[in-house]
């Protein structure tokens, strides 16, 4: 006597459970007992056991669509909803530094909160609860990174190049290679300009040098008049007598703005490395490359800047910004690449500031890490950056009144002053 409906679907329900747990080879056993009992065949015995609890959809031969209910449907179970952790107090002050910090990625803001939190207590700049300090202590930076992903859809910037080659002496500068360079020693710079031509390239205006220094990523900027030789020359001196260490080597790309004699001269006098890239490989100044985005057109953007006016301004900004970059701005810097298949598997160190990488290193003297360190004791952050504001407002309203009536070739991307 076969089994009834009823009996068939209690069996269904519980031989359904034992097989959706079991693993593959338990499963042939069961799929097996069952068919014997029902008298099913292994494909539809095997779906009823499948899918028992589930919606499953089905297409007739009509195209139609039907919902096939098998067995009793299990209702999930509502998730638990976790207490919040990081309230949007503990957001307000994240927030606050990330645009304090210039908007910088989770694992760069997870190293800069506890020492932020430090010179906001030191200058007075804010109350910092002490419940919240110790969450600020203990977030991941995977939770800031989800905490401000709405945050970090308003910015978007591009870059252009107006780079001419110079043939002048290319063939007496050698092409940066290993046996010249020693990049795990201090002092080897990469230079670069940058130009704030605003997209009309006629006539005269601004370039902004920017020398960079691999070891320890500390990073000087000097804006100039034009790229005339003569004013490139001069921002390098001045840029030299400013850092924290000695320069042993530059190398820059093949423009003639560097690529001439007055350049090479002063090198060989000096004992200076002098290298150069190849042509259209901009990778091999990927260092100096990066600095040109994220020193430059990150805080002075795209527009025209021309004149002794915007010059001084453009210099005076950048006076702050050297030292809001190069000792409150960490970096990662790569380690190893590792390509695996298709994928090139990359390891960064942990963030640093080019100021706390020179204080570890073992070449800069005794008596310049307690230089260094007497200038970040007297530095307020929070300061810095109203300053920044402040002289990125004023150049927005400079090319706002001098291009008013006319086309504009580019749009100023300055991001907005911190309440």
């Amino acid at each position: 006597m076969g089994l009834t409906m009823a009996t068939k679907k209690d069996l269904s329900k519980e031989v359904a459970r034992r097989y959706q747990k079991a693993r593959r080879r338990e499963k042939k056993d069961i799929l097996g007992e069952f068919c014997q009992v029902t008298g099913y065949n292994r494909h539809y015995a095997a779906f009823i056991l499948r899918n028992w609890g589930r919606k499953v959809y089905w297409r007739s031969s009509t195209g139609e669509r039907t919902v096939i209910i098998v067995g009793e449907r299990q209702v999930k179970k509502q998730r638990q909803q976790r207490p919040r952790i990081y309230d949007d107090a503990v957001r307000g002050y994240v927030v606050c530094f990330w645009e304090v910090m210039d908007f910088p990625c989770g694992k760069r803001l997870k190293c800069c909160l506890e020492p932020m939190v430090a010179k906001a207590r030191q200058f007075k700049e804010m109350a910092i609860p002490r419940p919240i300090e110790a969450k600020l202590q203990r977030i991941s930076p995977p939770t800031i990174d989800r905490m401000l992903r709405t945050e970090r859809k308003k910015y978007a910037l591009k870059c252009r190049s107006k780079t001419k080659p110079g043939t002048l002496l290319k063939k007496q500068i050698a092409i940066r290679s290993g046996v010249e360079w020693d990049e795990d020693a201090v002092g080897y710079e990469e230079l670069d300009l940058v130009g704030h031509d605003g997209g009309n390239t006629g006539g005269d205006y601004c370039f902004t040098l920017d020398v960079t220094d691999i070891k320890s990523g500390w990073t000087e900027l000097q804006a100039v008049r034009n790229k005339a030789q003569c004013w490139v020359f001069d921002a390098l001196q001045d840029i030299r007598g400013r850092l924290p260490f000695d320069m042993k080597g530059i190398d820059s790309d093949n423009g003639s703005e560097f690529i001439n004699a007055h350049l090479f001269s002063y090198c060989q006098e000096e004992a200076l490395v002098f290298t150069r890239s190849r042509s259209y490989q901009k990778n091999d100044n990927c260092h100096v490359e990066q600095k040109n985005f994220t020193a430059v057109r990150n805080f002075v953007g795209y527009s025209r800047y021309e004149g002794e006016e915007e010059l001084a301004l453009l210099n005076e900004l950048y006076s702050h910004l050297r030292l809001y970059l190069n000792f409150f701005h960490p970096q990662m810097k790569l380690i190893s690449k590792e390509r695996i298949g298709t994928k090139v598997k990359k390891k960064y160190d942990a963030p640093q500031t080019p100021f706390q990488r020179l204080l570890a290193l073992e070449e800069i003297s005794a008596e310049r890490k307690t230089r260094l360190q007497a200038t970040y004791s007297q530095l307020n952050p929070f300061a810095l950056k109203r300053t920044i504001d402040k002289l990125q407002e004023r150049l927005h309203k400079m090319v706002y009144e001098k291009n008013k009536g006319r086309t504009v070739y580019a749009i100023n991307h300055i991001k907005p002053v911190l309440a």
